[in-house]
């Protein structure tokens, strides 16, 4: 409402009842607004605090579709919720692919409950699919899910390793309230996955009430006090390198009433004295108010010292409303108190009852009316009984709270001791049910208190808490308002202007601040090509909460780009305001060049060479492509190609004259429609060489078990003027099978022999080999053969026992006896393990048996497996060997100890006679 009184009148959807105001059929654009009560009577006037009304809604989100978003295999992401508008608390999760299939969070996935946005540190392949954002408003309960959008692999490459890059993070500077729970979010993209870790870089420890969430992405500080300030760094590490971003906690606490002025009657002539006293930091001032008016002490006899107010010598124009304000800069509370002046009259009303006016506990005691006449006198008496008067003592006012705090109501009363008393409570007129409400309404006075705490406080609690108190002789009620702060709402009219290649002017208008002032702005860009949005460099640097406009510095050029701006109060930081209308900077020549220029390879008589492409963001302008020029080496003129082709990544020049595998100078640059830019370096690069010419020699094979062969040869030449040796190729097949059907091996580098695995046992297989390159195979050598040897034992070593001797452990097995098409049994291989080891140790014998020095008092588990030429054979089963043998032996060797004190026992007897016998 702007500056017009509500009045209640039929059929209008405002009433007013006992000071309430209700409004019916609430209208976002209508009734939101700053409300205050005027209140007056014949004893005084009072204007009530501010009020704010917010209107808590949800709208549906208005993009129906959204683009896949393509990354690479292992690059960090950004998938953005962008909430529709709102006016109320949001909490935010993610459906993956379909309900109720939610995204968990963990070291790699987080979902930020201050932007809604979805972060994978390092994407995987599983991570592929549909994402929806889910917005709730917890004050509503309404429940909205946005557009689909595909996360997508691209298929030129998996994203190599790099450093951290903190894409969540806390404002550098945060005011906290006293008894506040603080929320830090940090998250950063990286791979590896960053992890993230949390300090004070003054080295005071974290208390046991500080909870890092499971991903570490989240800092929570419940109950914040002032020991609880200071500054906060968050560290992303991995192997590639580490960010660290800070942030400082500052404490404050807004005025809350410690002592407070009462309602009192006084008579003429009389001194009064009211205490005002308010715990705060920074500490409060304080000032008085008359009937809505400042309080001026232009008599000696009325003075106001450290908040309390003293009058002497009381007259009847002092009678009035006081209100007692204490304030700084984070808030004020009131304390209001009414002065009555007394005067006594007893009077006999016409109809001969008896009027007393301004009772006291003096006018109890029995009274005796007479009435006479001509015929006579009659008389009736009665006893007057005085009780002290039921009288609240709490004072209404307005409690300011900010969300998920806990906050007690007053109700504190002065009663006589011999009445019982009832305390009923209304919430915006309506009764609370205790039990109900989600719990958050709890009863903490006791006989002579009513009072009640909200525990947790939510945006949806702010309104009029009325206290009625009622005996059996009369009743009282008091109203308090509680307001609860929040954050800032979004800034409003977002403009942009004065773009050039660099920079643009950013002005906006301040939202409401929800009863806390802003006291700093930022703002955010987003580009086709960022991670969502990111924080934008501006000049000024800071953004007070007066500053209105900035200058975005340190864009690149042709770029499209949106703004949006945040404003940060006590509270937090609030809801970004919507964004901007794109905006595309001006064109320049370009100032990057391709990176990881390299070559060679190819076909015969080719010059090769590859690049980076220059991402669009970086290109400067529309037409953007390459120059790319090359020379032999020591040449002077230089040969020049254009590649028009901004995707493109390679540029191939074939030349019969170009000898093979020549070196040759390669620099490649860029252009646009504004002219060339620079060339990067000079590289050099190789022509296609040509392939192996020669076959290799002496190629030996040997047949190693049942399964494998080893296959040696003579190796080339590694390098020439013409060619380079990268390895060789092994083709290997059984004499049964085609030639064109073997199988390939290539090993790589120079070597000289070779391993064949997975071979069939008892067969013949027939090799050859070849060289090979960049430009292709050499010819094949000579074709050897060789034949595996037959498979191990099948059967297992049966009938396993095993016994202790002092610290000895003796195991014994049948003889394994191989099949006729098996290889022979050359010995066993015996593995034992500790229970809780992880490998086992292996002895080798040529017996049946085996003696092991082991440690008794520990469990084994032992197997066994016959070996062959053809390999190792099927183990036995897996033997446990409990430690009860060790305690075997330790009994044992208790026994012999027994045994061996009771002789010396014996010896001492003989002794001891023998010494008496003397």
């Amino acid at each position: 409402m702007n500056d017009s009184f509500i009045y209640s009148q039929p059929g209008s959807r405002y009433s007013i009842s006992g000071g309430n105001l209700r409004i019916s059929q609430l209208n976002k654009e209508e009734d939101a607004g700053i409300y205050q009560c005027l209140a007056s009577n014949s004893f005084g006037t009072i204007l009530s605090r501010e009020a704010s009304l917010h209107i808590a809604y949800l709208e549906e989100f208005k993009t129906q579709r959204r683009s896949p978003v393509s990354v690479r295999e292992g690059q960090g992401v950004v998938l953005l919720c962008g909430p529709p508008a709102h006016m109320g608390e949001l909490t935010y999760s993610w459906i993956f692919n379909e309900y109720p299939s939610f995204v968990k969070q963990d070291t790699r996935r987080f979902v930020s409950q201050k932007t809604g946005n979805l972060y994978i540190a390092k994407v995987e392949p599983s991570d592929v699919g549909n994402y929806t954002c889910v917005v709730t408003n917890t004050v509503t309960q309404s429940r909205v899910q946005g557009p689909p959008t595909s996360l997508v692999l691209r298929n030129d490459g998996i994203m190599g390793e790099y450093e951290p890059k903190i894409e969540v993070q806390f404002p550098e500077v945060l005011a906290v309230a006293k008894g506040l729970t603080v929320k830090l979010e940090c998250f950063a993209l990286g791979n590896p996955v960053p992890a993230i870790t949390w300090r004070r870089p003054d080295g005071v420890p974290f208390p046991r009430k500080v909870d890092v969430g499971k991903s570490s992405g989240v800092l929570e500080i419940p109950y914040f006090q002032q020991e609880d300030a200071g500054q906060y760094e968050c560290t992303a590490e991995n192997s590639r390198g580490k960010n660290t971003v800070k942030g400082r906690l500052s404490f404050y606490a807004s005025p809350h009433l410690v002592e407070k002025p009462q309602d009192v009657q006084k008579a003429i002539d009389e001194s009064l004295l009211w205490e005002c006293k308010a715990s705060a930091k920074p500490k409060p001032s304080y000032r008085w108010l008359k009937n809505g008016e400042p309080l001026e002490s232009f008599e000696d006899r009325i003075q106001v010292v450290n908040g309390a107010l003293s009058i002497s010598s009381l007259t009847l124009s002092d009678t009035g409303m006081y209100q007692c304000i204490a304030e700084n800069r984070h808030g004020r509370v009131f304390a209001n108190a009414e002065l009555r002046l007394l005067k006594t009259q007893v009077s006999v009303l016409d109809n001969g009852s008896l009027r007393i006016s301004n009772i006291t506990k003096q006018d109890a005691g029995l009274y005796t009316c007479v009435a006479r006449n001509q015929f006579g006198v009659a008389s009736s008496a009665g006893t007057l009984v005085v009780k002290e008067p039921t009288i609240i003592t709490s004072k209404a006012t307005q409690l300011d709270v900010t969300v998920g705090e806990s906050v007690v109501v007053p109700c504190q009363v002065s009663r006589d001791p011999s009445l019982d008393v009832k305390f009923t409570w209304f919430f915006n007129e309506q009764l609370i049910n205790f039990g109900s409400h989600g719990g958050y309404f709890e009863k903490v006075g006791g006989a002579s208190a009513g009072d009640i705490m909200i525990r947790n406080i939510q945006l949806r609690h702010a309104g009029r808490y009325t206290c009625a108190v009622q005996t059996k002789v009369d009743s009282a009620s008091i109203a308090t308002d509680v307001v609860v702060r929040g954050p800032p709402d979004p800034p409003l009219d977002i403009k942009v202007d004065e773009v050039t290649e660099t920079t643009s002017f950013v002005s906006w208008s301040p939202g409401p601040d929800n009863h806390s002032p802003v006291f700093a702005y930022n703002i955010q860009i987003r580009s086709p090509f960022s991670l969502g949005w990111q924080a934008a460099k501006t000049v000024p640097e800071s953004l007070g909460g007066q500053q209105l406009s900035a200058r975005v510095v340190e864009l690149s050029p042709w770029v499209e780009y949106e703004f949006r701006v945040l404003a940060t109060n006590s509270v937090g930081t609030g809801e970004p305001s919507k964004p901007s209308q794109k905006i595309r900077t001006k064109d320049t020549l370009p100032r990057t060049t391709p990176a990881r220029v390299s070559g060679g390879g190819g076909s015969r008589s080719e010059l090769v060479i590859t690049w980076e492409p220059v991402p669009e963001e970086l290109q400067c302008g529309p037409g953007f492509g390459y120059v790319v020029a090359f020379r032999p080496l020591g040449g002077q003129s230089w040969m020049q190609a254009a590649v028009t082709s901004p995707d493109a990544s390679r540029y191939i020049f074939k030349n019969e004259s170009i000898p093979p595998f020549s070196p040759f100078h390669v620099k490649v640059g860029v252009y646009n429609n504004k002219g060339e830019g620079l060339f990067g370096p000079v590289t050099t690069i190789y022509s296609a060489e040509e392939e192996p010419s020669r076959a290799p020699s002496r190629v030996r094979a040997k047949s190693l078990s049942a399964s494998e062969v080893e296959v040696s040869w003579k190796p080339l030449p590694w390098s020439t003027s013409r060619t380079r040796i990268m390895g060789y190729e092994l083709r290997y097949w059984r004499t049964k099978d085609r030639p064109d059907t073997a199988s390939v091996m290539r090993t790589v580098g120079n070597r000289t022999s070779a391993v064949i695995r997975g071979l069939d046992p008892s067969s013949t297989y027939h090799i050859k080999l070849k060289a090979y390159n960049s430009a292709g195979v050499g010819p094949d050598s000579v074709v050897v053969n060789v034949t595996t040897k037959r498979p191990p034992p099948s059967q297992s070593p049966d009938k396993v026992t095993w016994n202790t001797t002092d610290s000895k452990l003796i195991l014994k097995w049948d003889h394994v006896k191989s099949l006729e098409n098996e290889s022979e049994v050359m010995g066993y291989k015996v593995m034992y393990k500790q229970s809780r080891q992880s490998r086992p140790s292996v002895v080798e014998t040529n017996s049946t048996s085996l003696e092991l020095s082991l440690p008794v008092d520990e469990d084994y588990i032992i197997q066994i497996k016959p070996v062959s030429e053809g390999g190792e054979g099927s183990s036995s089963k897996q033997i446990t060997i409990p430690r009860i043998a060790g305690l075997i032996l330790a009994l044992m060797a208790f026994i012999t100890i027994i045994l061996q004190y009771a002789e010396l026992l014996v010896d001492v007897f003989r002794l001891s006679c023998q010494c008496s016998f003397w």
